[in-house]
């Protein structure tokens, strides 16, 4: 039997340093808890801020806590676009070369010189969750959705496994309008070309010349 995988959808948020986070808000200020995440120790807060980009402004974007080392704003394709910078796909923590935003808060503003991501999609699993699901950690893959009418396939999926970790799928809301399924959003991973885009793209071409080999 497939491993089911509920499919969650990250809407764009942000996760600030310390020192970040202290002249956005002040320096007595803390976060405010407002609910837990599905990944344990991850919860919202009541804080918002301001993401501005060249062309454009997100206003009322949510904190997520705990505090990290690294200041980090994730947002959708259409976002990126919104604010006027490029959309990298990056997993989460990998920040290098990538553009950065204006974050305003109310006791201040920073200028990010990176930090601005689209983050990679990516299932959440516990070392048993990857041994049911015969993958192991930094795998591709492809999961393919249950949708009424509007099924589809997600490639290049990252696998990250950790005990620390609750099983589910995170995709941005791009990525979930695509497929919409409010009622029980899940999927199955599917063993097709290791999981990379290019070779699904290369079978299509094959296909298209009268080339049809089993997968």
């Amino acid at each position: 039997m497939s491993l089911k995988i509920p499919i969650e959808t990250s809407a764009r948020h942000i996760h600030l340093s310390q020192a970040d986070f202290n002249t956005l808000f002040g320096p007595e200020a803390k976060l405010h808890y407002i609910k837990e995440l599905s990944q344990p120790g991850q919860y919202a807060c009541e804080e918002r801020l301001t993401i501005a980009g060249p062309k454009n402004s997100l206003k009322n974007v949510v904190i997520l806590g705990p505090c990290r080392p690294a200041t980090q704003v994730e947002v959708s394709v259409t976002d990126a676009r919104k604010l006027g910078l490029p959309s990298i796909i990056r997993q989460s923590g990998d920040i290098e070369d990538t553009p950065g935003c204006t974050l305003i808060g109310p006791a201040g503003q920073i200028e990010l010189k990176k930090g601005v991501i689209v983050a990679k999609r990516h299932i959440h699993m516990t070392p048993l969750d990857a041994v049911r699901a015969r993958v192991k950690d930094n795998d591709i893959v492809f999961v393919i959705t249950t949708s009424y009418e509007r099924s589809l396939i997600f490639s290049d999926v990252v696998v990250r496994v950790s005990p620390s970790f609750r099983l589910a799928m995170h995709v941005d809301t791009d990525e979930a309008n695509a497929f919409a399924n409010e009622e029980d959003p899940c999927g199955v991973i599917l063993k097709l070309f290791d999981g990379h885009t290019y070779n699904l793209q290369s079978w299509a071409e094959e296909l298209q010349l009268g080339i049809n080999r089993s997968l």
